[in-house]
This record gives structure tokens, sequence and C-alpha cells, in this order.
């Protein structure tokens, strides 16, 4: 199960440690969800997610605020539950002494953030999401051509990497060569990346490795990018029928998730940026809402209607 070290998430998002004597260097988040518990500082504590961030904000503190301190003690005892990775304090709103007795009792990070509680939920959650999102990795290379996330694939050798270099000269973006990190964030999005160690690397066979970031600039290269539409690389067969209009579309899936994907053979003197390129803006102009293929149909039907009237 993917996990993420509560030390980065406090880094992410800027918060302030109120328990230094608590070791936080070992917690895990393994969710993405959070949860706000306030039924359960009214009582109600069936169905108590205490394995999620717990996330605190003025309606939940001014309630434990009106509790009396016998009150207070069985009710955080209850809530504070050890293996929660933490509670959150937003609005900058600061617990009171025995909420933070009882957290470092049972090891409980007590955390405190300037933001609104609404908009540090949100900001949380959709960091959590892509972190802790199903991952796999894929033989590829992915590059942002024109806004577009197009992942390279292909047997190794066929020129996936030569095309990509091609592409940064061309003023796109290199997101990671040879291996592409996929990251299921939702039923429709998923976003590559590059492993730690490859980042801004291409491999050259005959070259060797070149780093895209120093010698072509930060502008030439990005972190993630959703991946939008796949191209595969193959070998040019002579007996092999290819798609010529484009009628019908053709899907890969990755972690569930469908993506257009299109087979272009290589010849020599095909150009592969320019091809990709090409590929790129009919692909977004299609989300656009037209389709030159289907409009060259609809031009045929109707020349071959006006012929039968002719008749």
């Amino acid at each position: 199960m993917a996990s993420i070290s509560l030390t980065k998430v406090i880094d992410k998002m800027k918060m302030e440690n109120l328990t230094p004597d608590v070791d936080i260097k070992p917690i895990k988040v393994m969710q993405p969800d959070i949860n706000r518990p306030a039924l359960q500082l009214a009582g109600y504590v069936e169905h108590y997610e205490s394995t999620r961030l717990q996330i605190l904000g003025f309606v939940e503190y001014t309630y434990m605020q009106s509790l009396t301190e016998e009150r207070k003690k069985e009710v955080y005892a209850e809530v504070i539950r050890e293996g929660c990775p933490g509670f959150v304090f937003c609005r900058d709103l600061e617990p009171d002494e025995i909420f933070l007795e009882i957290a470092n009792a049972k090891g409980v990070p007590v955390l405190k953030t300037s933001k609104a509680t609404s908009t540090f939920m949100a900001e949380c959650i959709r960091w959590l999401n892509v972190k802790l999102a199903p991952c796999i990795s894929v033989h590829g290379v992915l590059v942002d051509v024109y806004g577009e996330g197009v992942l390279i694939t292909g047997e190794s050798g066929i020129g996936k990497s030569e095309a990509a270099l091609e592409l940064i000269k061309r003023g796109h973006r290199l997101v990671t060569d040879d291996v592409v990190e996929l990251r299921k964030v939702s039923e429709e999005t998923l976003i590559g990346s590059a492993p730690d160690i490859t980042k801004h690397f291409i491999e050259l066979r005959g070259i060797g490795i070149i780093d895209v970031k120093t010698l072509f600039g930060v502008a030439c290269v990005r972190e993630t990018q959703s991946i939008d539409m796949v191209i595969r690389l193959e070998e040019w067969s002579k007996d092999k029928e290819y798609d010529r209009l484009g009628l019908q579309e053709e899907y890969t899936e990755y972690l569930g998730n469908k993506i257009v994907c299109h087979s272009i053979p290589i010849r020599p003197g095909r150009n592969l940026s320019i091809i990709c390129e090409a590929a790129a803006v009919n692909h977004r102009q299609k989300k656009m809402g037209y389709n030159a293929a289907q409009e060259l149909y609809n031009r045929v039907q109707r020349n071959l209607a006006q012929k039968r009237e002719d008749d």
C-alpha cells in the first residue's frame, strides 16, 4: 500500500508542529482522505476513521472550548487514538493543554496551519490523491507537446529518445525518458512523472546520457504531466494495413484508464517530431469538437447525395 511520511506532508502544507516531543519520523499517512471529527467530539465514535489525518476547524474548536475539563478528558481520550497520523488545527487555532497532554501521552502529533479549513482540506486532499495514487512504471518517453501529454512507446532502439530530443529542440518540454511512472489520480486522469534518479536525463545511443535541463534550460522540462495520448512506434511492415483516415479511435489501457493510442510505422525519412506535433494538435482539436476525418466523411456523403440528386 502506498504511503507518504508525515514529515513531507508537514513541509508541503507548511504546518507547525505543536508536539515536538512526539517522534514524527516513522509516522506515515496511508490514505488521501481526511476526517473532520465533529461527530466524534460530540460522542458518536462508531465508524470513526482514526487512521486518517484529522482536521479541526472553527466549529470543532468552539465546541471543544465549551466543554468542562472532565468532559474534555473523556472526549479527548476517546478521539485521540494511537496510530492516528495527526490532528491539524486550522486558522491558527491553539489547542488547549488537556488536548496536548493526551496527544503527547499517546504519541499523536498535533499540528497547526494558518489556512482556512476548507482551503486547507482541498489542497491536502488534492496533493495526497496524487502522492498516494496507484502507480506503475512503463517503458517510454513522456513529452508535453502544446499542452498535451504525449507518451511515446515502442521497442528499445526504435527512436523514442531521438524523437523526444527533436521535440525539445522545437520548444516542447520533457517530463521523463526511458521510465515513466504513471499514477491514477482519478477515473479519467493519469499523471506521469520521472523517477528521481533519471529526472531530466535522456539516453542517446552512441552519445550517452545528456542532461536536458542543463543543456536547454529549465523551460524545456517539467515535473509532471497528464497522459492525454499514446504514440506507439513500430517497424513499418508492407504486409500490415495502417489507418489512413482515423475515423475510429484506438485505445490502450493503463491502471483501468483508457487512453487514445496511435500506432506510427517507422520508415527512413519520416520526421517523428512533426508527426508527434500533428497528432497532439489533432487530438486537442478533437477535444474542442472538430474531427477532420469526420468532416471529410461528411463531405464525401454530401457529394454522393448531390450526385444522386443530379442523376
